[in-house]
């Protein structure tokens, strides 16, 4: 039996409905003590205040670092402790509201290293993008199969995604102003690799 092999490729939009905040507690100090202390202090707030947006089991530590600190002519003049953490929320609207408040109570002490916009429920873009996907491999097979003088039969086998299983969601835009997260779009996009049947 011969048969004819396409990969096809689907997408379909969505909006972002998670933020990961990736933040840090940061304090300075002349001796490694103070500096660890102060840290601890702005940690705690940290996570008081995420506490109050998000469930607990959300919030994260992702290091705790301490190193000397230099000045300008590159001499040392103290430490910097920091704290980081991951924290999600399930809200866009929590996490900007979140952020504000961490600005707020934990003052010159924060660092906002990255927010990142995710997909949890895809409201059925992923469906979407593989009826596409499936759409693209079927036309493609059909032009390959009236080249080569023949035509489709069955469907043979059907294999999804490459490395990864499954739809993957892409951020494509996203932006923070005034303390409030702006979802943009994200894409949904996956492969689908089909095998069929080619008749004479």
């Amino acid at each position: 039996m011969r048969t004819i092999t396409v990969t096809g490729t689907g997408s379909s939009s969505v909006a972002p409905d998670t933020a990961m905040v990736r933040v840090a507690a940061v304090a300075r100090g002349a001796r490694v003590a103070e500096a660890y202390d102060a840290m601890v202090q702005a940690a705690a707030s940290v996570v008081a205040v995420a506490g109050r947006h998000t469930e607990a089991r959300r919030v994260a530590s992702t290091g705790i670092t301490v190193w000397p600190t230099r000045d300008h002519e590159g001499r040392e003049s103290g430490y910097e402790a920091r704290h980081s953490f991951a924290i999600a929320c399930a809200e866009l609207v929590g996490a900007g509201a979140m952020l504000a408040d961490l600005a707020d109570e934990v003052g010159d002490h924060l660092a906002v290293d990255s927010v990142g916009l995710e997909v949890v429920d895809d409201h059925g873009a992923g469906d979407k993008a593989r009826e596409a996907a499936f759409h693209d491999a079927r036309d493609r097979a059909a032009q390959l199969a009236r080249m080569a003088g023949a035509g489709l039969g069955e469907v043979q086998s059907i294999v999804e995604g490459d490395a990864a299983d499954g739809p993957s969601p892409v951020v494509k835009a996203a932006m923070l102003r005034d303390a409030g997260l702006q979802p943009g779009e994200a894409t949904v996009s996956t492969t689908l690799t089909v095998v069929w049947e080619l008749l004479a």
